[in-house]
Order: structure tokens, then C-alpha cells, then sequence
């Protein structure tokens, strides 16, 4: 099945190095470099044991080697990095899987038609990122039919967050585990694999290069790639960013022959809550690269380089500004020749005018031409602390809430508990301390009936904004469909031209869970279904919250929820018309064990008279799971 030389796994080094750790070497370590934080966790963004205790060993060793603890990890050896994962789990790392036993496809396939129709190309499911699917092959009267038509197992994974590619009756999609996958969309075997180098959580672009067709995706080591899409191999990859807390979350878009590359780096969020460490330096940034030959061709940082700002208590430098991370994938506005991009907090003094912002830039050039900082400076760091009162009513205190704001159309009441500015425990944390309320999801650019072009943003705040691209981002409206929460991430809205879709996240709040549609003309509501029971019954991580991006197809919502069920919604009314609970095991093609679980980032895919869907998080707002559902219309 896997035909590209580079497909070793990189755990089977870390399970010789195993083999030599002496006994109680990961609670020693543990006790000196984790305890501090996550057996009294200072505030509830920091996971405590009791949650780690929930993780599989093999996350805890992504985590400390390429994820949001990769900083940390480096003042441990590879095997220390096991040991430690092995103490917290109570549980050895998993030895990686070279070869599936069945499942693989028994014949070649055919080169990808890029013109075929039935297409989800990359977040969604074009380069304007609507997610939504003009040309579903389902119709809102086929929707109560969706059948399972085959599940995939996707190894050495709890939390699934890669949304699947479909092209050319191919699907392609990556894993916690850093395997990319090409398999049939129509059964779900396997025509091969691919190893990056840490692991893959941005959804896949593809497209045509000389040699045939290509895959497009980054890694969480900031690593771009292109592979062959018939093949399998490698064509090339480019590091993009060399800080060490540089991450790829955010999708690549691919336009017209270059790959635009977003950076984030949130493991610098949470090494800083160290006095120990020099506050800060990374970065966030968006690449454009030649998408044929893998070449630069511009780069442009979301602030500027960071100078010297002062030494802490501790004697370290301190840095600033820094931050600015862009989470998710660029959006594309060729009419105007801009891409768009949405930021989230600063790390460090002296706050920006680009954080929690839309910046609009040049497709050519990489300039800035504009940003709409929808709100105050927020700068904020793990470990800060502080409580004060963030949005509700009209001007939502702080200045946090949405201008001239209040709720439209009478949405839940604003106000929640987030951080201010407060006693700081080490010299890192700012001097007023923001509510770390990024944009973790790509603004969408939609078409009114009318013909005029809206942009379309949903923010961590609790918030929706419309945007007008014909004059410099200009705020439309907002919208409050929830309170905010710093936890965790939201991903995505979707809008069908008329109306726009918002899930209501808000993790560990009063009231999580729901969807709203807005009128996009007015900004007023037109419906709020409220949140189901929760299939999971109760117990860690169990929750009625959505984080999950939403999808659209004529006349359907599609909504995924931590509770583990993917719901589709009458878009005209918010009735739910199909619930499906992944909340089980599943027999897969792959006959890998596999479970569904919380679904959070990646949203459900709509192609070719199918519907996709990834389900599992095993995290600190989520279930952990492992599976990729396929469904189609029973007859």
C-alpha cells in the first residue's frame, strides 16, 4: 500500500529509546517540568492531570515533539518525551501501523479528472471557503436517507481534525499521526499513504502541476508539501517558517499556481507561562509559494519584528510584539486581486492593531492593504490570570463587545467570564491582559442576490461579523449568537447567499451548543435552533458545545457536535431532518478499531452525492475518536 520510500514512522524511534528508560523516569520528569501547571492548573486553558490522564500516550508525545507543548518538549531526549507520555497515560505508545492487512485497493487508479464534478477542494470547497456545496448531489429531500456506506480507521490517532478532500473520485485527507491517505470515495479503500513529518491537521488542495495532479497540505512543523496525487511521491516540501514554535493548523489555499500557506504558533502561549522563558518572538505570517517548483515567491509577517522590551524578574530579555497567529485557511477574492486572512491574539507587549482582526492583502505582492481590528488590543499569554466581565449589552465591556451591539434578533444574552487585566504571575504577562478571543476560523466571501460580495467572520468572542470588501473591510454588522469562551477554538460559519450560519461553541459556558441563521442584508436573526440532548450521555469531555465548522448545501445545515452526533438542519426553519451518532465502534475497510467521538474543526464534506465526515477529539474540550464516515442516499 505505501509506495514512497519516506513512509518510516518516526514513534518506532521513540519506542527503542523506551526500552532504555529507567523506572520512574517519566514521573521525575513529569514531577519537575509539568507538575507545576497541571496538577493546579492556573486557569481553565491549562489541561490538569485528571484530563492528560484521558489522552493516549502517542498524543502526549505528538504534543511534547510537534504540537502546542513542542517548546517544552525540547528540554526533554526523545525517550524522556515517552517516558513522561507513558507515566501520564498509564499506557506504552502505540507501535505505528506500516501496512494495512485489507482495504487496499486492488487496482491503480485513475488520474484525477480536476474538471469532473462532485468536488470538495480544500476548506471549502473552493478557495472562497462558503462551505457551501452548490453542486451536493444530495438533495434537503435525501437527506433523511443518508445511509453509512463504509468507515475508515485511521491509525495511531485520537483526535481527528484533517477535513477530507474530495476530487476526481478520490478522497485525501491527513491524520494526528502525520499519514496523509488517498483512498476511493466511493468505498473507501486504500491507493496509499504518505509520511510528513509531524502531524497533518490542515485539510488537502489540489491541483495540477507538470507532471500530472497535486496535493497540497502543511504540518503541524510548518512544513509545507506537494505530492503526487496518482503516486504518492513526494514532489517537493519547503519549511516555511523557522521559528521553533512555528505550527501549520491553518489550510493552504491553492489559486492559480501558488500555494498560500498560513502560520500559527501556539506553543509559544504556553511556554511563556514559564518566567524562564524569553516573551516573545514568534510571528504569525502567511507564505506564497510557487506551487510548481516549491519556491518563495513572497512572505508577509502579521506584525513586526519583535525588539527588546525589557528583562524580566528572572534576568531573561523580553521581546515584543509578538503573536498574531493566522489559524486557518486563506480566502481567495480574485475579482478584487486580495486574500484574506483572520488573526488571533498577541503573546506580548506592546499590543497591535492586527490581532483579532481581517486583513486583506495583496494576491501579488503580499502587501497589507487594509485590516478591520473588529475589536479592542487582546494580548494574552497561558497562565496570566484575572477576571473580568467580556461582552454583553452595548459596548460590551472593556470594549470587547460588538460596536453599537447589543444582540440582533434577541440572541442569548452576552456576557461571560473571561481574563483581564490583573495581577500578573511572571514577568511575561501583559500589562493588561486580553481574552485570548482569536478568529480561529477562515472568513467566507459570499454573493448576495443582489450581487454585492460580503465577507462573512465568526469569532471565539461569541460573535459574527459581516464585512464590506468594496470599502477598506468596513464592519456591516454584528451579530451575538454566544457569550465567548477562551477555550478551545470556533471553525467555521457557512452562508448560501442569503443567509449566514453560526454554531455556538462556547466551551465550559453557561450555554453552549446551537446554530443561528442570520439574515446577511440586515444582520437580524431568521432562526436559532437550540442545542439536542447530548448523545454522550455525560462524563469528561462530553458536550452539547459546536466548534465544528458548519456546511451548506440548497436547503441543508450540517452541523457537527462534541456530543459526538453530526445533525442536519432544514435551513429554512433550523428543524433537525437527520441526526447520525458516531458515539460506537465501527467495522472498517481498513480493519483498523475505530470509534467516533467529538467533533471539533474540520466540518462535514459534501461531494459527488456523498457526505464525509471525521469524528474524534481527544483533547481538553473533547472525546477522543479515530474514524472517517462515508454516507450516501439509500434507495
Amino acid at each position: 500500500m505505501k509506495n514512497n520510500t519516506s513512509i518510516g514512522f518516526v514513534l518506532s524511534a521513540l519506542l527503542s529509546a523506551t526500552a532504555t528508560a529507567q523506572t520512574g523516569a517519566g514521573e521525575q520528569s513529569y514531577q519537575t517540568l509539568c507538575a507545576a501547571c497541571h496538577n493546579e492548573p492556573p486557569d481553565e486553558t491549562v489541561p490538569g492531570i485528571d484530563v492528560l490522564r484521558g489522552l493516549s500516550a502517542d498524543s502526549i508525545v505528538a504534543a511534547l515533539t510537534a504540537g502546542p507543548m513542542r517548546l517544552q518538549g525540547q528540554a526533554l531526549s526523545a525517550g524522556q518525551r515517552v517516558a513522561v507520555a507513558e507515566y501520564i497515560a498509564g499506557a506504552p505508545i502505540s507501535a505505528r501501523i506500516e501496512r494495512f492487512e485489507q482495504g487496499n485497493c486492488e487496482r491503480a487508479p485513475f488520474p484525477p479528472d480536476l474538471a469532473a464534478s462532485g468536488v470538495w477542494n480544500g476548506w471549502g470547497p473552493d478557495a472562497s471557503n462558503s462551505r457551501f456545496q452548490a453542486a451536493a448531489g444530495i438533495t434537503a429531500r435525501d437527506v433523511g436517507r443518508l445511509t453509512l456506506k463504509w468507515a475508515f480507521g485511521i491509525p495511531n490517532t485520537q483526535q481527528s481534525r484533517s477535513q477530507a478532500a474530495v476530487v476526481g473520485g478520490r478522497v485525501f485527507m491527513g491524520s494526528q499521526a502525520g499519514d496523509v491517505y488517498a483512498l476511493d470515495a466511493a468505498s473507501g479503500c486504500v491507493y496509499w499513504a504518505f509520511a510528513a513529518e509531524a502531524f497533518v491537521r490542515s485539510a488537502i488542495s489540489v491541483g495540477p502541476y507538470a507532471g500530472g495532479t497535486a496535493i497540497y497540505f502543511s504540518d503541524a512543523a510548518a512544513k509545507a508539501y506537494a505530492v503526487d496525487a496518482q503516486s504518492g511521491q513526494l514532489i517537493w516540501s519547503r519549511k516555511v517558517d523557522e521559528h521553533p514554535a512555528a505550527r501549520g493548523t491553518g489550510s493552504p489555499t491553492l489559486h492559480e499556481g501558488r500555494l498560500y500557506v498560513p502560520v500559527s504558533g501556539v506553543s509559544e502561549e504556553t511556554a511563556s507561562s514559564s518566567p524562564d522563558y524569553e516573551c516573545c518572538t514568534f510571528r504569525g505570517s502567511l507564505t506564497a509559494i510557487d506551487a510548481e517548483t516549491g519556491e518563495v515567491v513572497w512572505k508577509t509577517y502579521t506584525i513586526p519584528a519583535s525588539e527588546r522590551r525589557g528583562t524580566s524578574s528572572t534576568g531573561k530579555p523580553l521581546w515584543g510584539p509578538a503573536g498574531v497567529p493566522i489559524w486557518s485557511a486563506p480566502t481567495i477574492d480574485a475579482e478584487r486581486g486580495l486574500i484574506y486572512v483572520a488573526t488571533g491574539n498577541g503573546y506580548s507587549d506592546p499590543p497591535t492593531g492586527t490581532s483579532d482582526a481581517i486583513l486583506a492583502l495583496s494576491i501579488e505582492t503580499g502587501a497589507i492593504v487594509w485590516v478591520n481590528q473588529v475589536m479592542g488590543a487582546d494580548t494574552w499569554i497561558m497562565g496570566c490570570g484575572g477576571d473580568v466581565a467580556i461582552g454583553g449589552g452595548r459596548g460590551g465591556g472593556r470594549g470587547f463587545g460588538p460596536p453599537g451591539g447589543g444582540v440582533p434578533g434577541g440572541g442569548p444574552p452576552g456576557g461571560a467570564a473571561g481574563r483581564g487585566a490583573a495581577s500578573a504571575p511572571n514577568a511575561n504577562c501583559p500589562g493588561e491582559v486580553g481574552p485570548d478571543f482569536d478568529f480561529s476560523a477562515s472568513p467566507l466571501l459570499t454573493t448576495l442576490p443582489d450581487g454585492r460580495d460580503v465577507l462573512i467572520a465568526t469569532q471565539k468572542a461569541g460573535l459574527g461579523w459581516a464585512l464590506d470588501p468594496d470599502d477598506e473591510g468596513k464592519t456591516l454588522w454584528s451579530y451575538r449568537w454566544g457569550a465567548g469562551s477562551p477555550v478551545g477554538g470556533v471553525y467555521g460559519a457557512t452562508a448560501d447567499g442569503r443567509l449566514a450560519y453560526f454554531a455556538v461553541a462556547d466551551n465550559f459556558g453557561a450555554a453552549p451548543g446551537g446554530v443561528h441563521a442570520v439574515d446577511i442584508a440586515s444582520g437580524e436573526r431568521v432562526w436559532f435552533a437550540a442545542p439536542a440532548a447530548p448523545l454522550c450521555g455525560q462524563g469528561q469531555g462530553c458536550s452539547v458545545s459546536q466548534s465544528a465548522a458548519l456546511t451548506s448545501i440548497p436547503g441543508v445545515v450540517f452541523a457537527g457536535s462534541a456530543d459526538g452526533g453530526i445533525r442536519a438542519h432544514d435551513a429554512a426553519t433550523g428543524e433537525i431532518v437527520w441526526t447520525f451518532d458516531t458515539n460506537r465502534s465501527f467495522e472498517t475497510v481498513n480493519g483498523i478499531a475505530a470509534t467516533g467521538g467529538s467533533m471539533d474543526g474540520p466540518g462535514a464534506v459534501v461531494a459527488g452525492g456523498m457526505l464525509y465526515v471525521t469524528a474524534g477529539n481527544g483533547g481538553i474540550v473533547g472525546r477522543a475518536g479515530n474514524v472517517l464516515l462515508a454516507f450516501e442516499v439509500a434507495e
